[in-house]
């Protein structure tokens, strides 16, 4: 089957059969001819956009010499898997495939962490904070644009109302005091914080101003876990755009800086107080 336009999901299968293949030390003809195909079906599966099948795929891990089932099994899983209906689909042709393959990549996410120095996390904003956000975008943004991404977070956001996920968030005093449209709506965002952070499977921490900063790539990031750490997945946001990272080392670099920001950022606890303390601040500057 060709996928015209690969989903995020048929792209990392492929980037992973491509990784199994390069580890055995092969070259895109060689699996070829051990598979009995053509090179070129090789690098279409390997491209996301030749949908395989199960046993395709055990054939392929077979060939490459893999012997790690638990990395197959999830394989085999994201191969029997159906994004065709998901919700984000009504915004396709609407919004970029940026925005879409966030929605994707967390609905199958198993846990996710994130730092963030610049803004409140997406999936914890209210609807007036992100609506002034996107309402700042430079060049502006038509009203219903701007309409339309903030309805698009909105609804991403019912991924954590389960319970079910587990959420860390890792934010910098800067995006707590930053303000986009005003002290009452900052107020009201860091209250809606503070709820969320009660919630038992979303944790909380604040790095403070104070704190020395760890080297970091990029300002904001999240950390998306997969079945099998081999599937984690890291979307950096920059000024330039959303970057994805899959390589085990770029994976291993950033679960190495969550670990150092965790070690540097208030408990929970603390958190929460300190919210507190500024969401009263923001208060007193408008009743």
């Amino acid at each position: 089957m060709v996928n015209r336009i690969p989903t995020l999901r048929q792209r990392r299968l492929g980037a992973e059969l491509r990784r199994m293949r390069e580890q055995a030390g092969f070259g895109g003809s060689h699996l070829a001819r051990l598979l009995g195909v053509t090179p070129a079906l090789v690098t279409q599966m390997e491209n996301g956009k030749t949908g395989i099948s199960v046993e395709r795929l055990r054939e392929i891990a077979a060939a490459c010499m893999c012997a790690n089932e638990p990395l197959i099994d999830a394989l085999a899983d994201t191969v029997m898997g159906n994004d065709k209906g998901a919700w984000w689909e009504e915004y396709r042709g609407s919004l970029s495939e940026n925005f879409l393959e966030v929605a994707e990549i967390e609905s199958h996410a198993r846990a996710i962490s994130l730092y963030t120095m610049a803004f409140i996390p997406g999936l914890l904003q209210t609807e007036a904070y992100t609506s002034a956000i996107f309402g700042r975008s430079y060049p502006p943004l038509p009203r219903h644009s701007v309409e339309l991404r903030t309805a698009f977070r909105m609804q991403r956001q019912h991924i954590l109302r389960s319970g079910d996920l587990p959420y860390s968030a890792y934010i910098h005093e800067a995006a707590l005091r930053m303000q986009f449209s005003g002290a009452k709506v900052q107020a009201e965002q860091l209250g809606a914080l503070i709820t969320a952070s009660e919630q038992p499977n979303i944790s909380v921490q604040v790095v403070l101003f104070d704190v020395d900063m760890i080297p970091l790539p990029n300002e904001n990031f999240t950390y998306l876990e997969g079945p099998v750490q081999e599937l984690d997945t890291v979307q950096a946001d920059s000024g330039v755009g959303n970057f994805l990272f899959d390589a085990p080392a770029h994976t291993a670099r950033f679960r190495s800086l969550l670990a150092q920001i965790d070690s540097a950022a208030l408990p929970v606890d603390e958190s929460r107080d300190f919210i507190r303390s500024i969401k009263k601040d923001m208060e007193s500057k408008y009743v």
